[in-house]
């Protein structure tokens, strides 16, 4: 099994040759990031239902005061959230609703009714559906945390903001595409719409410097 670096390699060479437009872009932004990191995925999922509706600052602001409630020195876990007071947490400044769904998470991912090894096996399509249903994540948030958590690399969100218009940018001169012609586009990417999707937020947000 190649390893997660040298499937990347292999993505920008598919993507080079099956798009030009890709090509240019992995030429002006070498190699592509998305795994520089590992991610401990129950401390993604948290941080994710943590950052909703906030800026950037405010969420990190927040984290680090529920990791210094709980007593996480570097990831959040399941156990210290369900040790932890609700009311603890809401004065580390999460809003009640955010309360409830994070202890869920933890309940769920203590209990093994959410197992990320078992997440892991499954297909895409199933993987989304299985973190949908958890309160306080819907479809964006689990293709988000499949890309990035989990490096799966044939996935589009067609409804992240940053790749419609980095879409839009790159091959409809500016103009809103349909949802046809973008899907028309994003075919050839596969199986690597993940990777793609990597450089297109370059173009949408070329300031931001968190894409990895």
């Amino acid at each position: 099994m190649p390893t997660i670096h040298q499937q990347l390699r292999s993505a920008e060479a598919h993507l080079g040759a099956a798009d030009p437009v890709m090509g240019g872009l992995i030429e002006r932004y070498g190699p592509c990031g998305l795994a520089t990191r590992k991610r401990d995925p129950f401390h993604v999922l948290c941080a994710s239902i943590i950052s909703q509706q906030l800026s950037s600052r405010a969420a990190d602001t927040i984290q680090a005061r529920i990791m210094s409630t709980v007593g996480a020195s570097r990831q959040l876990q399941p156990q210290l959230l369900l040790a932890a007071e609700p009311e603890a947490l809401r004065a580390a400044g999460l809003s009640w609703s955010k309360v409830k769904w994070i202890r869920h998470l933890a309940e769920a991912t203590d209990s093994g009714t959410l197992d990320f090894r078992v997440l892991k096996r499954m297909d895409d399509e199933s993987a989304i559906r299985t973190l949908d249903a958890l309160p306080g994540i819907g479809r964006w948030t689990a293709e988000m945390f499949l890309m990035f958590a989990m490096h799966r690399l044939d996935l589009f969100a067609m409804d992240d903001v940053g790749l419609r218009r980095g879409v839009n940018q790159l091959y409809g001169k500016g103009r809103a595409l349909s949802d046809r012609r973008t899907l028309q586009i994003t075919q050839k990417w596969a199986p690597y719409r993940t990777v793609a999707s990597w450089y297109l937020w370059r173009v949408a947000d070329p300031e931001t410097q968190t894409w990895n």
